[in-house]
């Protein structure tokens, strides 16, 4: 035992010990890998093919390199590719922002009801349920239930409403422009605002309690809590959400795409929709379509850095003292 004791502490003695350090790598390694070949690769792909004469299905993987030829057809106002292309992308800006600005209210206004301590609001669990529900089902599934809701001539709502005497003969949603970019930016606005204010009510939340406390003893309302505590220090969630409503807006595709097919007169018609008639619809041209996305890509990446500008926090630098004082 004393010799064992010696060989233990004898100079020079390496203690054998095992690292699961590197085990850590293979836990992540499926992230990263799934990311590599089916998002950061595709994203080089596209920005390859934008400037490519890849027109065809015989032509992506054997095309040349064109230069910026595809960017300036879509900037070429006057070409029907390029009216095309930019009257689908002032619709998206339509409908997003219909949906958008409705969307960011309901979701502030229903996070600071549901985390005012003087309410005290029953039932919250279930109110926040039902809200949250419309952003788990299918849009194919939205976008189809909505479709036999406002369909012509026999549907629920244009029944309804000659029962209740509001219409004399069966209206058209579907042929009605106005008609359709309210529905689809009013079933973008109600999948939605339910996940933004979940969202909303995760920053209040995180707002340390002894600031409503302190508003609380001063006697503020819930209005001067709301723009003077809760407002200002959401900025970073809110932030996160204008963000992420601009790219989910700008990127609109399932609902117009299965509900309206772009109709009436392609007024519905979004950019995400212009890239997959360019890319999947004859005559197939990949060319056009990975110009567009990159055009989409450069416009969301722009407008990300604006908001990110406006939204910032800047802080007060405290003045240079003179010299001598």
């Amino acid at each position: 035992m004393q010799n064992l004791t010696n060989a233990k502490a004898a100079p020079g003695h390496k203690r054998k010990s095992i690292s699961y350090d590197r085990y850590g790598y293979f836990f992540i390694a499926p992230f990263f890998i799934v990311f590599l070949i089916f998002q950061l690769y595709p994203i080089f792909f596209t920005f390859r093919t934008s400037l490519t004469d890849a027109a065809g299905w015989n032509k992506v993987l054997d095309n040349q390199i064109i230069g910026l030829d595809n960017f300036r057809k879509l900037f070429a106002f006057g070409t029907d590719v390029s009216n095309f292309f930019w009257q689908s992308f002032g619709n998206t800006i339509i409908m997003w922002m219909f949906n958008f600005v409705p969307q960011i209210a309901m979701a502030l206004m229903l996070a600071s009801w549901f985390t005012d301590t003087r309410l005290r609001l029953k039932f919250q669990g279930a109110f926040k349920v039902m809200i949250f529900m419309p952003n788990i089902i299918t849009a194919a599934t939205i976008g189809m239930l909505f479709f036999s809701f406002f369909n012509y001539p026999i549907a629920p709502v244009n029944t309804l409403m000659q029962q209740f005497g509001l219409l004399s003969k069966p209206f058209e949603f579907f042929r009605s422009t106005n008609a359709a970019r309210g529905l689809v930016s009013f079933i973008q606005w109600w999948m939605w605002y339910g996940n933004t204010m979940i969202i909303m009510i995760a920053g209040i939340l995180g707002i340390n309690p002894a600031l409503f406390e302190a508003s609380l003893v001063d006697g503020c309302s819930s209005r001067q809590v709301f723009w003077k505590i809760t407002l200002p220090l959401i900025k970073p969630i809110l932030l996160y959400n204008l963000v992420t409503s601009l790219v989910g807006g700008l990127t609109m595709f399932d609902i117009p795409h299965l509900m309206t097919q772009g109709n009436p007169n392609y007024t519905t018609n979004t950019v995400a929709r212009f890239i997959y008639q360019q890319g999947f619809e004859t005559p197939n041209n990949f060319n056009m379509a990975s110009a567009a996305s990159v055009i989409l890509f450069g416009i969301i990446v722009i407008c990300s850095l604006i908001l990110n500008a406006i939204m910032k926090d800047r802080d007060v630098k405290p003045a240079k003292r003179r010299a001598g004082k």
